[in-house]
């Protein structure tokens, strides 16, 4: 039997648009590639501190601000199955979702779960993903962010043009304590406000996540004293093996002028794995107060251990060691006393062309001229030594007093130090035998030059060394005491 198309009409216009809606593109979907979604939030914070197996769950809104739809072509959670985190897109539970169209002027809703416990103490403090979104072969990113262990979180809850983002922990007339109950983890800036008082006991671990730090306000005061046994530690938040010696991990310490009588403090701490360990400053006006560090080990820091301008610090029993830039950056002037010191620079992880101490007594205007600030630095029974020729440097102008005296100390250094005036009892250029300077022991071998070299006037200020050990009559240079035992 024939089968004549011509006398059914309606069959024909039917395969038609089936073959026409067959093979032609998307109608009106938004091809542009400026087109992009917005979002609720750039990050989901799951700030509920866990007490037990923790289960949360918090929403993001998608929108299409396009008239035209859009299609996003991949949702996806980036640690796929083994994130802690779980999405669901458009009621379905997925980790990798394909081809959704978003119509214009349109929003979509995606829910974002996560499950921790937070006992388990081999997690991270702060657990980390993030939901990718893929459109018109633009990829944009949605951070999840939660706790992975109990402890007290410091979260930023003010933004404001030119500061990182900060929370303010001890307000005007207000003093509060931080103790070693539970870890304290910063995300963003703690701050001191002016005439406000941080107090942080022995014993306390305060951890930073990346871009963190702890901000003393002009006039605000800090007193972290820890003891030989029971240190205040201060590191980043990643905990794996991995991250144990590893710099840059969070920002710095910073701590701006005071009031006179209200000193700042930090005694018996390790600061460790920054970007800066402490920058003190005299921003607004000159200092009326000091910093005070006593038995302080500042390590592995990507930019400087201590930059300072114009300030007043008194240090003793100091390691400062490993730093990207400076150990010791004493710039803008200033008065600095510092004995039984170790600064100790084997950066190994990139090139570095500074020395280890630099100071100076100036500070550059908007206009890029010198000021010239007076300048006032000892230092005694200490060692300053390195990868490279010249670990101690200075850069000064006329127009200020500017004093400085290292005596009984043992430096690597192309200079001259003949002048009484500036070098007394120094020893050059000798190894000092640290006792393994790349795990960061620097104690002295048994044959190093530093053993008894130091002056007792200058050690009875600091009769005990970094380690509880006392130094007697015949005190060795650095932080560390030799003692010698029996094998």
């Amino acid at each position: 039997m024939k089968f004549h198309l011509i006398k059914h009409p309606i069959f024909l216009i039917s395969i038609f648009f089936i073959l026409l809606s067959s093979c032609k593109k998307e109608v009106g979907i938004n091809l542009n590639p400026e087109a992009k979604l917005t979002f609720s939030t750039d990050t989901i914070l799951f700030d509920t501190v866990f007490t037990s197996l923790g289960s949360a769950t918090k929403w993001l809104v998608i929108h299409n601000s396009s008239n035209l739809p859009i299609k996003i072509s991949d949702i996806r959670l980036a640690g796929g199955k083994q994130s802690p985190f779980r999405i669901n897109v458009d009621g379905e539970p997925v980790f990798n979702k394909k081809n959704t169209i978003l119509a214009g002027k349109d929003s979509l809703y995606v829910f974002a779960k996560v499950t921790i416990d937070p006992n388990q103490k081999n997690n991270p403090f702060v657990v980390e993903d993030s939901i990718l979104f893929t459109t018109n072969n633009n990829e944009q990113t949605v951070k999840l962010v939660a706790w992975g262990q109990n402890a007290n979180y410091i979260l930023a809850d003010q933004y404001n043009p030119g500061f990182p983002p900060y929370k303010i922990v001890a307000d005007s007339l207000q003093t509060i304590e931080w103790n070693s109950t539970k870890p304290y983890v910063i995300y963003g800036y703690a701050v001191v406000n002016s005439y406000g008082k941080l107090i942080i006991s022995p014993g306390s671990k305060i951890y930073f996540h990346k871009n963190s730090g702890l901000w003393i306000y002009a006039n605000g005061q800090l007193n972290a004293s820890g003891t030989e046994k029971n240190k205040i530690i201060f590191q980043g938040d990643r905990l794996e093996n991995d991250y144990q010696e590893v710099p840059g991990q969070w920002d710095r310490i910073w701590i701006m002028e005071g009031i006179n009588g209200k000193n700042n403090i930090i005694k018996n701490a390790v600061i460790k794995n920054g970007f800066i360990g402490i920058q003190s400053e005299s921003f607004f006006n000159p200092t009326k107060n000091k910093l005070i560090l006593e038995n302080v080990i500042i390590e592995n820091m990507d930019g400087a251990g201590i930059l300072s301008r114009n300030y007043n610090i008194e240090g003793k029993n100091m390691v400062v060691a490993n730093c990207g830039g400076y150990c010791l950056a004493l710039t803008g002037g200033g008065n600095y006393q510092f004995i039984q010191s170790t600064i100790a620079n084997f950066w190994s992880f990139s090139v570095r062309n500074n020395p280890a101490v630099i100071l100076t007594n100036f500070i550059k205007d908007n206009n890029n001229q010198t000021i010239p600030y007076p300048l006032n630095f000892n230092l005694g029974n200490s060692i300053i030594y390195g990868y490279n020729d010249n670990e101690f440097g200075t850069q000064m102008i006329p127009g200020a007093d500017s004093n400085y005296l290292l005596e009984y100390c043992l430096i690597k250094t192309k200079l001259k130090m003949t002048n009484p005036g500036f070098f007394k009892e120094i020893i050059k250029n000798k190894d000092p035998l640290f006792k393994n300077q790349d795990s960061l022991d620097f104690r002295l071998d048994s044959l190093s030059p530093a053993i008894g070299a130091g002056s007792y006037l200058i050690s009875r200020q600091a009769p005990i060394d970094i380690l509880g050990n006392p130094r007697g009559q015949k005190p060795d240079l650095g932080a560390y005491q030799f003692i010698f035992r029996k094998p």
